[in-house]
């Protein structure tokens, strides 16, 4: 019995994802260029997270074990903000997706009990208060971790597009992606 796609993305709309909608791996698009960003820690996460670059791995290795995977669902949430510099409602907004994504995951878990998971959202993993990166140790949650769609080089806005949903979503409003990728 296959998966019930279009339940799937109704159910997390219901879980207050704005947008939601499947995308075949074979249509995401990698780009080294935006991995390689990474590098120039805007965030403060490289080299500080096992969920991001360089302790995520390689790029080349990410990629394939994306290709593992038939499909992911793509969840979108939009966030109106006071103005383009509302920093806090920025962070108020990251923590609603990530509750949204979280909520998602676990829906899809229990209803659907895929074979595999690959979670990835936005930002660093953000499990543990330090990450075990910092100390030199193995990760503490490996099975709870989730990398960010960019620390595995996908282009997001490419990948919203493959769903039909725009990646700017107007003035003062702040929007964040996650991909369950699932078999």
């Amino acid at each position: 019995m296959g998966m019930d796609f279009n339940g799937m993305i109704n159910k997390a709309l219901e879980l207050e994802a704005t947008r939601a909608g499947i995308v075949p791996t074979d249509k995401v698009k990698f780009s080294l260029e935006l991995r390689q960003m990474c590098a120039q820690n805007y965030c403060g996460c490289y080299g500080k997270n096992w969920m991001c670059p360089p302790g995520v791995g390689p790029f080349e290795e990410l990629q394939k074990k994306v290709m593992e995977f038939k499909q992911g669902l793509v969840i979108q949430t939009v966030h109106q903000l006071e103005d383009s510099f509302d920093t806090e409602g920025m962070e108020q907004a990251k923590s609603n997706h990530n509750d949204t994504f979280m909520s998602v995951l676990s829906m899809i878990k229990e209803e659907y009990s895929p074979q595999k998971l690959l979670p990835l959202n936005v930002g660093a993993c953000e499990i543990c208060s330090k990450c075990a990166y910092i100390e030199g140790k193995e990760c503490y949650f490996p099975d709870r971790a989730i990398a960010s769609l960019e620390s595995y080089g996908i282009n997001v806005m490419a990948l919203v597009s493959q769903c039909g949903f725009p990646y700017n979503n107007g003035a003062n409003t702040v929007s964040y992606v996650g991909y369950i990728l699932f078999d």
